[in-house]
């Protein structure tokens, strides 16, 4: 980890969790693959994901704050403090001078009589997750095979591309009596014949009449949760987006995204004899021109 988390989010150290919450969500917009298409985005993406779950875990930040790049080889129950009359160098805010910790206790015993014995944390382990739209947007319970494991895994309804759902305790072995390492599953969305996400908005094309554009109308929309009615404001052309607040993927940290519904004017391929001649009786009177100014 070369990026220091509080410098990825463009935050202070002393930074709130509404403070760290917003600053994440604006660089996700900002950064996420579906809307940003520079060379590098992703990796920014990634970097400001990791860091948004490090610090909004008030247990993962203190043991940040306090072993900086190193916190990931500390238990997650190791205590405050060792035995006294031992001396140990730290490098957290505030610190940065000898405290009263012991390098056995911190590290597993990495540092005793030349690295011999003594328990050591397992690393921590990414994996991929494929879901459809319909499977993010629901969330639920899903059975895994990785390796030579299977794990049952809870999907918040919601995730979108990118983010990372934690298994505790499900990454690399300990040796020594070291706990596990964590295991990430990294979301990814599979394409989508109909939906196009942008973050937590949804995007899909909604085909109407030419009267129905010309006119307006409420049409129905099939949407990740269900039918929903979407208004066509009349005079619409194809391209414009009509927006359905709250409708686009739920938000296990927020509010809801929107869902997109972009006009699509469809003609007739063939035309019965009663709509054509209706068809040129409006050609005939109609000064609208679509090519002109």
């Amino acid at each position: 980890m070369a990026t220091d988390f509080y410098d990825a989010l463009g935050v202070p150290r002393g930074a709130g969790d509404d403070e760290i919450g917003r600053a994440y969500r604006e660089l996700a917009r900002q950064y996420h693959p579906d809307v940003n298409r520079d060379p590098g985005a992703e990796d920014r993406f990634k970097e400001v994901s990791e860091a948004y779950e490090v610090l909004s875990d008030p247990a993962r930040r203190k043991r940040y704050d306090q072993f900086g790049a190193d916190f990931r080889r500390v238990p997650e129950d190791y205590g405050e403090r060792a035995p006294r009359g031992r001396t140990v160098y730290t490098s957290g805010p505030g610190h940065g001078g000898f405290e009263d910790f012991d390098f056995e206790d911190l590290f597993g015993g990495v540092f005793r009589r030349g690295g011999r014995g003594g328990p050591i944390p397992g690393a921590d382990q990414e994996a991929e997750l494929t879901l459809s739209v319909e499977d993010a947007y629901g969330g639920g319970h899903r059975r895994l095979t990785i390796g030579d494991r299977e794990l049952d895994v809870t999907i918040p309804p919601g995730v979108v591309d990118g983010w990372r759902i934690r298994l505790s305790g499900q990454g690399g072995h300990g040796s020594g009596g070291g706990a596990s390492g964590d295991l990430f599953l990294v979301v990814r969305i599979a394409p989508h014949p109909r939906y196009r996400l942008e973050g937590h908005d949804i995007v899909v094309d909604l085909p109407v009449a030419p009267w129905e554009a010309a006119l307006g109308a409420t049409v129905p929309i099939m949407t990740p949760g269900g039918e929903a009615k979407v208004r066509v404001v009349a005079g619409s052309s194809s391209g414009r987006r009509l927006r359905l607040r709250g409708e686009g993927m739920p938000n296990p940290r927020g509010k809801a995204g929107d869902l997109h519904a972009v006009v699509k004017v469809m003609v007739p391929k063939s035309l019965g004899k009663r709509e054509r001649g209706l068809f040129e009786e409006l050609a005939a009177i109609s000064d609208f021109n679509p090519r002109g100014p």
